[in-house]
């Protein structure tokens, strides 16, 4: 079967987007799965694999989106044209995937400090996706081959949480995780677990009420749906029947940090970063510009090699 081509965002070329992408593509660990475009800086590319004694990304490899000064680049030291660049990869690979010139992307780390001085106002790569895309009903979903987890909420304060778990929200992200799942992940019938917002899971009613009149509800919705749900359960024990006993196959989180700490633990190193609901397939890798290693070559590639493989996976599927 015909690889997928798939682009790859070089992320911020002050960080280590530059160096993942040429030491993975070096290795040819990536080729194997897919066939890679970049998006990015040619200059920053070949300067990037000169200083690591690596072989460049070929010229038809590269899709070169900007034209930086190295003279003015460091590693760790944003300016705004680099800023500019890096909101300019994504804005090209996401168009290259809507008219149909790639059937994926796949993003290098960005910061979003550093891009809000080039006038970024989203939180993050899932979020500035969507509007580009148009989506309006989108989730994030971070995994590896041991546990998947989905988002009802993202980047949110703590306070405000509990004022964003409706039971509109937590339907809304189960059809997602639900439809993706079928699609992306080729199984007939996800079994999906739904955490409780508050310990034990609310507890009876003990210990908040949002998991019997909010997130209840909204499980028996999707189970009456066809949507093969279960919850809320406790989150302190739920990954662990996840993981462990193979109970389900993707878990939904209410926040942040209830679902990301337990993944973080599993698949640091190889942790994928997916946007499901979107018209177009989106993976990323699950760290960020590490500007205290950038341009070091001591960066691991794990999880961009996982990110493309995995969405080489759903791009065959969605074909």
């Amino acid at each position: 079967m015909r690889k997928p081509v798939i682009a790859i965002t070089m992320g911020d070329p002050a960080g280590v987007g530059p160096e993942l992408i040429v030491k993975a593509l070096a290795s040819r660990v990536i080729r194997a799965k897919a066939d890679p475009l970049v998006i990015g800086d040619a200059g920053v590319l070949n300067f990037m694999a000169d200083r690591l004694g690596l072989k460049p990304p070929r010229p038809d490899e590269i899709v070169s989106a900007s034209e930086l000064d190295m003279k003015k680049l460091r590693p760790g030291r944003p300016t705004v044209e680099s800023a500019e660049a890096m909101i300019s990869y994504i804005e090209e690979a996401v168009y290259m995937a809507a008219v149909g010139d790639v059937e994926a992307i796949v993003t290098a780390p960005i910061n979003k400090d550093a891009a809000q001085m080039a006038g970024f106002s989203f939180p993050g790569h899932t979020e500035f996706i969507a509007h580009l895309t148009g989506a309006e009903d989108y989730a994030m979903m971070l995994g590896g081959n041991d546990l998947k987890v989905v988002l009802v909420t993202i980047h949110e304060p703590i306070k405000k949480v509990p004022g964003l778990i409706t039971e509109e929200s937590v339907l809304k992200t189960l059809r997602i995780a639900d439809a993706s799942f079928r699609i992306d992940f080729g199984l007939r019938k996800p079994r999906i677990a739904v955490c409780g917002l508050n310990p034990h899971a609310g507890e009876g009613g003990l210990f908040g009420s949002e998991d019997i009149k909010i997130i209840a509800p909204a499980v028996k919705k999707a189970r009456s749906k066809g949507i093969n749900a279960i919850g809320p359960l406790p989150a302190d024990t739920v990954f662990y029947r996840a993981v462990k006993k193979k109970e389900f196959d993707c878990v939904v989180a209410m926040y942040h940090d209830q679902g990301l700490g337990p993944l973080k633990l599993l698949h640091f190193e190889d942790g994928v970063n997916a946007t499901l609901g979107l018209p177009i397939v989106r993976t990323s890798v699950d760290h960020g510009t590490a500007y205290d290693v950038a341009w070091k070559g001591i960066a691991s590639t794990g999880s961009l090699v996982a990110a493309v493989k995995m969405a080489a996976g759903m791009a065959l599927r969605r074909r």
